[in-house]
């Protein structure tokens, strides 16, 4: 049986940040880009070697702008590569020039060791040794093929139950027994991977979250091999197993008795399934579950920059936002705001769906409702906190001040485009702070602000669509009569709907646009 690491996966929160290190630091191939296959709002991107063989691969599944979560036992803590040993200075000096802190090199079972964090602050070790095969060593721009990451050198597991995790690895996963410290089993594959068991009694248990790993994939032959060691922890009830066909693998996932997740995977049929060898990581595939709707995928994923390609860099402003570029843009900018418990790509397919050429912002409220987003508390569900939603109109226009000079938005063009809470957020920003908001459609909106300011909207052009059949309905016209007093632009339509929204918004909406000329 073909044993050894077949990926390690790992969760990261920033894309990009994510790209620049292990694509433009430690040089990897990235070989495929995917959505996820549990989660369809969830990049999964995979870095290897050349051909993305099995045993130099790391993937990340990506969280953007998720909560963080805590390295514990119950987990893997670290990931490690393997290096030419003579090649350690190399990567030191590297380090030191994209301004990464390293500490080391150190010896750790006789091999020297370079520690490194990456931008999630995973510790991530490049190790020197030449026990490993080097099926195709890929050769960045700037790092020479003799210096270039190997393949993956192995892992560290914290777990409360050290003998019973190592059993398990040697059992199930053709991993031995190859050297012992007082606190750690190093244990080694037939491929010439190591997995060092640690003992982590006493410390705290993992929490999921952006800079953990997710899970170990060690690898097996064929399907038929998955099949029989699944029939094995079955008839061992080792806990539950579920089989998947991941198109370029076919895996098993179990749960060792220490409590990390392990999966097992096929080394075929591989990357180039789809893509050509030489093109690897080059296109987004989306499983086929969600290729019925692919456009209202692909608008959610986190975009990015391969080193060396044109890049938006986003800036730290007060409100978690999420950009969205078109193949081809035309100049409407769509900011958008969701409704209570959405996030920020919530309304992005809405907005592709309204024009797909437009560059989309999706933007999530700051204030939080048993844990979901919203825009300002609330005490009812018809009645706010009046300081919140004037704490957060006031934010938010300063938000939108930093992203037009951050960005270069031409708020002219830009129409912000609200629902439900969201779209009484923005009318609060317009009463509150006049001018702030040139255009604006209002979707499902009432009369949030108590004791409004009479403002002045002149040259605002604002468009309210509201419900018939919706249940908050009857509190829209005082802010319609609010909105019209005001001097706006102002058109509201009442449609055949009740409070969600779809293509009767759209038909209202798009000549809309073209009677304002936007």
């Amino acid at each position: 049986m073909t044993s050894g690491i077949h990926h390690i996966t790992l969760i990261s929160r920033r894309v990009q940040a994510n790209v620049d290190f292990y694509v433009g630091f430690l040089g990897l191939h990235l070989v495929k880009r995917t959505g996820g296959f549990e989660d369809p709002n969830q990049l999964h991107l995979f870095y290897g070697d050349a051909s993305g063989s099995p045993g130099s691969l790391v993937s990340f599944l990506i969280w953007e702008d998720g909560s963080p979560g805590r390295v514990g036992y119950g987990q893997p803590s670290e990931i490690a590569f393997a290096i030419p040993p003579q090649s350690i200075g190399f990567w030191l000096t590297r380090a030191l020039q994209f301004n990464i802190q390293a500490t080391g090199p150190a010896q750790e079972f006789g091999e020297p060791v370079l520690r490194l964090k990456d931008p999630d602050g995973v510790i991530v070790k490049l190790v020197g040794t030449d026990a490993l095969a080097e099926p195709a060593p890929w050769a960045n721009r700037d790092i020479p093929e003799a210096d270039s990451i190997r393949r993956m050198r192995g892992t560290t597991m914290l777990t409360e139950k050290p003998k019973e995790t190592a059993h398990f690895l040697q059992s199930h996963f053709g991993y031995r027994e190859a050297a012992a410290t007082e606190t750690i089993h190093r244990l080694v594959s037939s491929s010439g991977d190591v997995v060092d068991v640690r003992d982590a009694a006493g410390f705290w248990a993992a929490a999921p979250g952006t800079g953990t790993i997710d899970h170990i994939a060690f690898r097996a032959p064929d399907e038929a091999t998955v099949l029989a060691v699944r029939a094995d922890l079955e008839q061992e009830h080792a806990g539950a197993t579920n089989a998947h066909d991941r198109k370029y693998f076919f895996s098993l996932y179990v749960r060792e008795p220490g409590g990390s997740l392990y999966e097992l995977a096929t080394d075929g049929p591989g990357f180039a399934v789809d893509e050509l060898p030489d093109a690897l990581g080059s296109k987004l595939f989306l499983p086929p579950h969600l290729s019925s709707d692919p456009a209202a995928t692909v608008v959610r994923l986190p975009q990015f920059a391969l080193p060396g390609e044109p890049r938006l860099t986003l800036r730290d402003l007060p409100f978690v936002h999420r950009f969205y570029h078109p193949d081809r843009m035309n100049d409407r900018t769509f900011v958008l705001l969701h409704g209570s418990g959405g996030n920020e790509t919530d309304m992005l397919p809405f907005g592709h769906q309204l024009d797909p050429r437009a560059t989309l912002v999706g933007v999530r409220g700051r204030s939080t409702e048993e844990g979901f987003p919203r825009w300002f508390r609330r005490l009812s569900m018809t009645t706010f906190d009046q300081r919140d939603i004037r704490s957060e109109a006031e934010a938010f226009a300063a938000f939108v001040d930093e992203a037009r000079d951050a960005y270069g938005l031409d708020l002219g063009k830009t129409v912000f485009i609200g629902y439900s809470n969201g779209a009484n957020l923005l009318a609060a920003v317009m009463l509150l702070h006049p001018g702030t908001i040139k255009n604006a459609v209002l979707m499902r909106a009432m009369a949030a602000l108590e004791d409004a300011p009479k403002a002045d909207l002149a040259g605002t052009n604002v468009l309210m669509l509201t419900g018939k059949d919706d249940l908050y309905g009857k509190h829209a016209p005082q802010l319609k009569a609010e909105l019209r007093e005001s001097g706006a632009n102002f058109e509201a339509i009442d449609l055949d709907t009740g409070h969600g929204i779809g293509p009767e918004d759209v038909a209202v909406i798009r000549p809309w646009f073209a009677e304002q000329g936007l």
